[in-house]
């Protein structure tokens, strides 16, 4: 059944628009309530999505990173062109994690069920989670091959009409040190998505629909025309921005061009750093995925995000740069670099759009992997087993019409994990947990704050950190006369500083300390506001 023009088709089109999205978000809530892990229970690492029977992006859920959404994006072709949707049978789910047909990294699983009404495959769910551990070297920075970091899973089922992939779960369970957690997040996904099967029937059902196919036209169409109007409203042209981040051993360049010809717009990555012999590479489907984020919050904030929005923007990358890596490239930590590719775009559209875009904020999230135990420190010294990771946020940039957000996630989205929780779960004490004073850059408006923490292991016992940090060299920089945020640090309590990248380990009797960067400063700071200066130093 097709949607027509008149207004009550317009009223019932945007009922079903409604009942899809919050379809997509009961998705994303009910794999949150049935996983393992805390990065997915807790911090919402994930995406949820419904795909048509083509593999386009149709709704995501408002839970999750754009970095698993956008991906993902991409992704579900690859999965229908090994298994055509009119093979797959009811109670089927297919698994991934290659970094090049996914998400860009290994600890990030995708898995795509197919939804059915009246006998015949109508949809796709897929969902993406970051899963601590799939073997290898563990999530870090440091492989120098990607067979290093991980276990690669094909495009492959995961349940055959209902029958679980034995076979591929007992390889998995024997090269992951939880299997327990791993297996528990991918039963998890499973019933997401047959939780959004269910639902998509039932509203179908309701509407007297026998797809979405129809409203995925209309929606999808409807989306790239918008983005492309916004397009067409800007000068034509082409703007550049570069920044300066931490790298691994070295600092790397990211150079973007905007390139805005009519109604297509085009970023161009040409001129950035050249792929790292460490694990802090980019794969395309990546850099395409927080570029065309970045995009679109300047442009198209309003617009839903499926294959329509994304389709109205193109990003290329050298082949062999730090953002379109080719096999066997190390990737494991790759959010390092693709999450500060937002604060690139920002800075090429700020003379297009300056009274939208903000400054610089602290960009790639801090996230410390921690282990410990027999297995990574000396036996005598060991306390007990540790294998976590900890999702910890420094401040954004300040916006044109207001202060940035302090120990706020952007671009990823992803929330930390309460201190209770995770000290409860692991034998860590988080001893202190607090902004960070002065960390935000002066201005008309003031860059959010980071925050400090001081971690430790219980009654004093070493542990092995894989630092993936960023803006400990050049901080965030401000716009339009607004002043730099602080830069980050890692240090042992003991005084010793830590590199922003790699595994190190904290001794016995010492602790963690990690100063996350804040946000940039908007604007000349001499004309803020009196109160609001007294409120900063109070707030200092």
């Amino acid at each position: 059944m097709a949607f027509g023009d008149n207004d009550m088709a317009a009223i019932r089109k945007q009922l079903v628009w409604d009942r899809l999205i919050s379809l997509v978000e009961e998705q994303a809530q009910t794999l949150i309530r049935i996983a393992f892990s805390a990065a997915v229970r807790e911090s919402g690492d994930l995406s949820a999505g419904v795909f048509d029977r083509r593999g386009r992006m149709v709704a995501q859920a408002v839970t999750g990173t754009p970095g698993h959404v956008n991906s993902m994006a991409i992704s579900v072709e690859h999965f229908l062109a090994k298994y055509p949707i009119d093979t797959m049978r009811e109670g089927d789910a297919y698994i991934t994690n290659d970094p090049w047909l996914s998400v860009g990294h290994y600890h990030d699983v995708t898995v795509v069920s197919p939804a059915f009404h009246e006998g015949r495959a109508v949809a796709l769910f897929a969902n993406t989670i970051h899963i601590i551990d799939m073997g290898g070297r563990g999530f870090g920075p440091d492989a120098r091959h990607v067979l290093e970091e991980g276990i690669n899973i094909p495009i492959m089922p995961l349940a055959r009409a209902g029958v679980l992939n034995e076979d591929l779960l007992g390889l998995l369970r024997s090269n992951v040190r939880d299997p327990v957690e791993m297996e528990g997040d991918m039963l998890a996904q499973m019933g997401s998505n047959a939780d959004g099967g269910r639902r998509l029937a039932a509203m179908l059902a309701e509407f007297d629909l026998a797809d979405i196919e129809a409203l995925a036209d209309d929606i999808i169409a409807t989306s790239e025309a918008t983005v492309r109007a916004r397009i067409s409203a800007l000068p034509d042209g082409r703007t550049d921005n570069a920044i300066t981040i931490d790298g691994y051993d070295t600092p790397l360049t990211l150079k973007a061009t905007v390139i805005v010809e009519a109604d297509r717009l085009t970023v161009d990555y040409a001129g950035s750093a050249a792929a790292s012999p460490y694990g802090i590479n980019v794969v395309k489907n990546f850099t395409d995925a927080y570029t065309t984020f970045g995009v679109n919050c300047i442009i198209a904030p309003d617009v839903p995000c499926n294959a329509g929005s994304l389709a109205a923007i193109s990003v290329e990358a050298p082949v062999g740069s730090i953002l379109n890596v080719e096999r066997p490239a190390p990737v494991s930590a790759r959010h390092t670099v693709g999450q500060m590719l937002p604060d690139v775009v920002f800075g090429a559209l700020a003379p297009l759009l300056p009274e939208v875009v903000p400054a610089e904020g602290a960009g790639t999230m801090w996230n410390p992997m921690l282990t410990g135990g027999p297995a990574v420190v000396p036996a005598e010294d060991a306390g007990p087993p540790i294998n976590t990771i900890l999702f910890n946020t420094g401040g954004t940039g300040a916006r044109p019409n207001g202060d940035g957000l302090s120990t706020t996630a952007f671009p990823s989205g992803v929330k930390t994990v309460p201190v209770e929780v995770a000290e409860t779960m692991v034998p860590l004490i988080i001893r202190r947990k607090e902004f960070r004073e002065g960390s935000g850059g002066a201005g008309f408006h003031r860059g959010g704050l980071g925050q400090v923490l001081h971690i430790e292991g219980v009654d004093g016992a070493p542990f092995s950190l894989a630092a993936m940090f960023e803006r400990t060299n050049v901080p965030a920089q401000g716009r339009m006369g607004g002043q730099p945020g602080k830069a980050g640090k890692a240090a042992l309590s003991s005084g010793a500083a830590l590199s922003p990248k790699g595994r190190q380990t904290v001794p016995k009797g010492d602790a963690l300390e990690l100063y996350l960067p804040g946000g940039a400063g908007h604007g000349d700071p001499l004309p803020r506001a009196p109160a609001a200066v007294a409120q900063d130093v109070a707030e200092d």
